[in-house]
């Protein structure tokens, strides 16, 4: 049943961060910090939300009035697509909802270490998918895609934790207790699209990226370890959109705001560096899908790092041919641009090269197509 919400409590796991309130005239969101959390706690978006004893007013004009931060939250297309399934049965549509009720319906469901309260339970399935049912969940997705089955929506959006993408998935432990989110092919997807992301992720690692856990299930379905989760607590994990502000939708986000962000929040040459190799292969394995979602930002105890990288696949059309993010304002950027990008942010010209010639000899000799950088 959806009700009205005035406030939200926001936690940090167990930890209360502070409220998120509407302002009087209901365009946007106003948050305060908590006493506790202005102690003890960290900024959970420096940019957008500085630990400070202000109220802090979101744009009205962005993310519905509502703060990048807390809009990272919701799933994107799958899963809102059955949230407004759900939500239609009950006589509601998602985009009637104001963000607090949004937030309300993920909870303690999402990614991540945020939480919110009060919680708005839609249609609830209790019952939890197995490793052996992952033929079943995906001819489900499949239906529920083509408008062919009416009744499985909860059952797929309890099991997929409101995870991010367009892509089908759900998110489950193995006996080791170890949180795996699998990825199931979408009805415009080729039957390899598993396979296939398994390939491109590990050619990643062997190029020096850091690379969560991942496996291919029954040889079709991906599967990437849940970094954001450690001992079953969440750990803060922001995208690089949300933490400039961004729809991820607008492609306005350059590889140089991508290396000066991990410059800024790290403080760390390696993990720049790390940034630099990500754009690197991204651009070599022609993985057009690079938009600033796929870039993850995790904070420990107020230290900042980049997160394991993520949804690298091969993606070679894009938007009219180019890379969702541009370098220096180009879709697709010549290796003179990629070393400029690499010494403005004061990596050594001579590793500039040393990365991009080890990045393209690897995936000449591990990937079926690669692109050389001229």
């Amino acid at each position: 049943m959806i009700t009205q919400v005035d406030k939200i409590i926001v936690y940090h796991n167990e930890d209360l961060v502070g409220t998120l309130q509407m302002t009087p005239d209901g365009k946007s969101c106003v948050f305060e910090y908590s006493q506790q959390w202005l102690r003890d706690g960290f900024a959970l978006s420096p940019l957008e939300l500085p630990l400070s004893s202000d109220l802090l007013y979101a744009q009205p004009d962005k993310f519905d009035g509502n703060f990048a931060v807390f809009e990272d939250s919701m799933p994107d297309g799958y899963g809102l697509y059955l949230i407004d399934r759900m939500l239609r049965k009950e006589g509601f549509q998602l985009k009637n909802l104001t963000p607090l009720q949004r937030l309300a319906i993920v909870g303690s469901s999402g990614m991540g270490a945020l939480r919110y309260e009060p919680y708005i339970e839609l249609d609830k399935s209790d019952m939890k998918v197995s490793m052996d049912q992952l033929d079943e969940v995906q001819q489900k997705a499949l239906d529920i895609l083509s408008e062919k089955d009416e009744g499985d929506e909860s059952l797929l959006y309890y099991n997929s934790a409101n995870s991010g993408g367009a892509r089908p998935k759900v998110v489950m432990a193995d006996s080791q207790g170890t949180h795996w989110l699998i990825k199931f092919r979408h009805t415009y997807d080729s039957a390899e699209i598993g396979r296939e992301e398994y390939l491109y992720m590990s050619v990643a690692s062997e190029c020096g990226i850091n690379v969560p856990k991942i496996k291919l299930l029954k040889d079709k379905y991906f599967a990437i370890e849940r970094f954001d989760l450690e001992n079953t607590k969440g750990t803060h994990v922001v995208t690089a959109a949300a933490l400039l502000q961004t729809d991820f939708r607008n492609q306005d986000v350059d590889y140089t705001n991508l290396l000066a962000l991990t410059g800024y929040l790290t403080q760390d040459p390696a993990q720049v560096e790390e940034m630099y190799r990500r754009m690197v292969f991204n651009l070599v394995c022609d993985n057009k899908d690079d938009h600033a979602k796929n870039f993850s930002f995790m904070c420990r105890n107020g230290q900042w790092t980049l997160a394991p990288a993520y949804d690298i696949t091969y993606s070679p059309k894009g938007s009219n041919g180019q890379h969702a993010t541009s370098l220096y304002f180009s879709g697709n950027p010549t290796r003179e641009e990629v070393i400029k990008a690499g010494m403005q942010i004061r990596i050594p010209k001579n590793t500039c090269e040393e990365i991009i010639d080890t990045v393209q000899i690897i995936c000449q000799q591990k990937l079926p197509v690669s692109v050389i950088l001229k």
